[in-house]
């Protein structure tokens, strides 16, 4: 029975998978946990944050990030142009969630 449970499921339409696909990658809980920790960033202060990431690699990160709603960019109409990043309410709803994750983490990577 709960061979046929498993077979018949589909785990993509679950929340589970929909929040894991919000966070997954290298990065993308990073830059969540600057965001939050620094309200409101440019991109070279996010750069210069997370000195491992590259500029493809993080401007592809923000993109999706806004395009699922958890940031918000917002352009100012200057020159040089200006673009400044922050959470979105959908974003900061989902940091109690990644806060219980380190959480977690942190008792565990000993065992």
């Amino acid at each position: 029975m709960f061979k046929n449970y498993i077979e018949n499921s589909n785990f993509e339409d679950t929340g589970f998978s929909y929040t894991l696909s919000l966070i997954s990658g290298k990065y993308k809980m990073v830059i969540l946990y600057c965001l939050m920790e620094f309200g409101v960033v440019r991109y070279n202060e996010l750069k210069r944050y997370i000195t491992t990431i590259s500029h493809k690699t993080l401007s592809y990160c923000l993109k999706e990030l806004e395009r699922d709603k958890l940031i918000i960019r917002k352009e100012y109409p200057q020159i040089p142009p200006k673009v400044e990043y922050s959470l979105s309410e959908k974003g900061i709803s989902l940091m109690e969630i990644l806060d219980q994750l380190c959480i977690w983490g942190e008792k565990n990577k000993n065992n």
